[in-house]
């Protein structure tokens, strides 16, 4: 069964972190969706269970969609400037 979360928006100041899901109960597999509407660049969290965290940097006016296994954290990271845009996240229990 897959559970489709709300689509998000984000207005993030400089250097500001937020985590938009959290499960620290084991993780779920789940596909990503952030668009960037902004001109600076995002950063997406990803920490999975027994992986280490990984980082993808979505530049300005773009977008990056990715399905990862055992999703137990997914956050957004500003720069040095701020950043808008929307973070849709499903998941498949």
């Amino acid at each position: 069964m897959a559970i489709l979360l709300p689509e998000q928006i984000f207005n993030l100041a400089p250097n500001v972190g937020k985590s938009y899901y959290e499960n620290l109960t084991g993780g779920d597999p789940a596909t990503i969706t952030v668009n960037n509407f902004s001109e600076g660049a995002v950063a997406l969290v990803i920490t999975r269970v027994n992986e280490p965290v990984t980082t993808y940097v979505i530049p300005g006016f773009n977008s990056l969609s990715l399905t990862v296994d055992n999703l137990l954290v997914a956050a957004l990271l500003t720069g040095t400037v701020p950043a808008f845009g929307s973070i849709h996240i499903a998941t498949a229990v």
